[in-house]
């Protein structure tokens, strides 16, 4: 069963993790087409960031932005080694769910066009295509989308 709880993406595991969700975006897209936030970022009081363990291994990470009216999840990503055991659900229900008990009742992300994983998922947990939010420009190669919490 796995645990998820509030990590520091300063830790070794941790920065593994997210630089191997970098050097996936950037086998897919433009360096101008990459959103990720950077550990320091990550850092940052407006951020939630929670880590995913199986058998005390660490195989995820993801979180979200608080915005004044809204979450915006970044950097979910699950190591290649611990995916099709649903813990992307598992991760992004986790998340919701913080979002709701901080009074949140939207959520947005943006991902790319190239991933069909991750948005089969979102449509999935019930994200609904959007107009670029927040500080994005219109990227043919960016899907935007929210949830009603």
């Amino acid at each position: 069963m796995p645990s998820i709880r509030v990590a520091d993406p300063r830790e070794t595991e941790f920065r593994m993790l997210l630089q191997a969700g970098d050097d996936y975006a950037a086998s897919l897209y433009p360096s101008e087409s990459n959103h990720m936030l950077d550990v320091e970022t990550l850092m940052q009081p407006q951020m939630c960031f929670l880590g995913i363990w199986v058998d005390n291994q660490a195989v995820g990470c993801g979180g979200f932005w608080r915005h004044a009216d809204y979450v915006e999840i970044k950097r979910l990503w699950i190591d290649s080694s611990a995916r099709g055991h649903g813990l992307s659900r598992i991760l992004m229900e986790k998340l919701e769910a913080q979002a709701k008990a901080e009074s949140f009742k939207l959520a947005r992300l943006e991902t790319g066009i190239s991933q069909p994983e991750a948005l089969g998922l979102y449509e999935a947990l019930g994200y609904n295509r959007c107009a670029a939010f927040g500080n994005y420009n219109s990227d043919p190669l960016s899907v935007f989308m929210e949830k009603l919490l």
